[in-house]
């Protein structure tokens, strides 16, 4: 069986965005952020959504002193994922 991958385009007006002071990049990086702190995306698809590397995604949480790991096995788990990119 194969699963049927979707996605969904958002349209947010440049009034919107001038509004708030935020350009594409900064919206997406704020819902990414405010996603994954609620839980409700794990660290892989936020820095995705955010489109941003891995441990740029990662110092931005750790600059508003969000918690990257929640326990010890997530924490092994993002150190085994570092080493398997190179970044260890």
């Amino acid at each position: 069986m194969a699963i049927q991958e979707r996605s969904m385009s958002v349209l947010v007006s440049d009034e919107i965005l001038q509004a708030a002071n935020m350009s594409d990049a900064d919206l997406k990086r704020e819902l990414a952020i405010l996603l994954y702190q609620q839980k409700k995306l794990g660290i892989s698809k936020a820095r995705e959504l955010a489109e941003m590397p891995l441990i740029e995604f990662q110092r931005e949480l750790a600059q508003r002193q969000i918690p990257v790991f929640d326990d010890l096995a997530g924490f092994e788990a993002e150190i085994a994922q570092l080493k398997a990119l190179g970044y260890l």
